[in-house]
């Protein structure tokens, strides 16, 4: 008779037979089943997409007033690649805006499309600084007027359009949400794909040359290239509950035309979260290109009134999905 003992249980052999049944119960009870672990993935992606509508209506109202609707749709991408070493951020951002007045024709009233791409690699886990190379394009989808006036463009899609290309480095801490970059080398490309807009010098290009009659010697150029220093910062930060403060600011000097008068771009909104797909924004947007030179109408007379800072208000409420 023999005996095995393991641990609390006590098998009992008596033939040649149960001793290689024994021999496989004991291998079935110390057998450890694992599974597979989950593949690991650094990408990571956010999508945003929301529509805005305000509206006000007047019927027999004594103090007066014009019936009105807004409507805007925007949308925010995002695809992020991080591992201990290398980070590569893009987004893509666009909004598109109208409104009707009774008895005014239908106006655009926001109209941008965006790309940001940024790629960085740090050698030392421990460092929140990166070696970056940083994109931007920036364009819009349709005409721009100035109202009343339909039949001049100031603007049309690539015209006109923005591009940075550039190397630095970028401070990033997630955490808080937070990155700042600066760059040293930082091409800026100016594109005016519309000649009409190019001969009259828009957006900084090299406008038409004409002789005394009015006919065109050389066209006008449809692009223009700098080079110069870039620097921009986002936060995003909850300041409250259920609201949101996203602030982005962009600033650009050229090296070779009036080095220290700074480009700038600053953007900054409060989401404010009714429930999880309903709500609202509020913020402004300001910009400042010397390149741009603000545009008048008076009696059907245009008047350049040079560069000046702009700047743009929004406030609304809609529905909101993330996904």
């Amino acid at each position: 008779m023999f005996s095995i003992c393991s641990f609390a249980q006590i098998k009992i052999i008596t033939s040649k037979t149960d001793t290689i049944n024994a021999n496989k119960i004991d291998q079935a009870l110390t057998t450890i089943i694992t599974s597979k672990p989950d593949t690991i993935s650094y990408w990571s992606n956010e999508n945003v997409l929301g529509i805005d509508i305000s509206e006000i209506a007047f019927v027999n109202w004594s103090p007066g007033g014009t019936s009105a609707i807004t409507g805007l749709v925007r949308g925010h991408l995002k695809r992020d690649y991080k591992d201990d070493n290398q980070v590569w951020s893009n987004e893509l951002i666009f909004r598109y805006g109208m409104n009707k007045q009774q008895g005014i024709e239908l106006r655009k009233t926001d109209d941008v499309f965006k790309i940001n791409s940024t790629y960085g690699y740090r050698t030392d886990t421990l460092s929140n600084w990166y070696h970056s190379a940083k994109f931007n394009f920036n364009t819009q989808f349709t005409n721009g007027y100035n109202y009343p006036n339909t039949k001049d463009p100031i603007s049309k899609p690539f015209a006109p359009a923005y591009t940075f290309l550039g190397i630095g480095s970028e401070y990033i801490y997630k955490p808080e949400k937070f990155n700042a970059y600066i760059s040293p080398l930082t091409l800026k490309n100016t594109l005016v794909l519309d000649q009409a807009l190019a001969d009259s010098g828009a957006y900084g290009v090299k406008k038409a040359v004409y002789d005394a009659q009015g006919n065109i010697i050389s066209k006008g150029k449809q692009s223009k290239t700098e080079l110069g220093i870039l620097m921009t910062s986002y936060i995003e930060r909850e300041i409250f509950t259920n609201i949101t403060l996203k602030n982005r600011l962009s600033l650009y000097t050229d090296y070779l035309h009036n080095f220290g008068n700074i480009d700038v771009d600053w953007q900054s909104y409060a989401d404010l979260k009714v429930n999880e797909y309903v709500k609202a924004n509020v913020g402004f947007n300001l910009v400042y290109d010397e390149d741009i030179d603000v545009i008048k109408e008076e009696n059907g007379v245009k008047i350049n009134e040079g560069a000046k800072v702009q700047l743009k208000q929004v406030l609304g409420i809609g529905l909101e999905y993330v996904f």
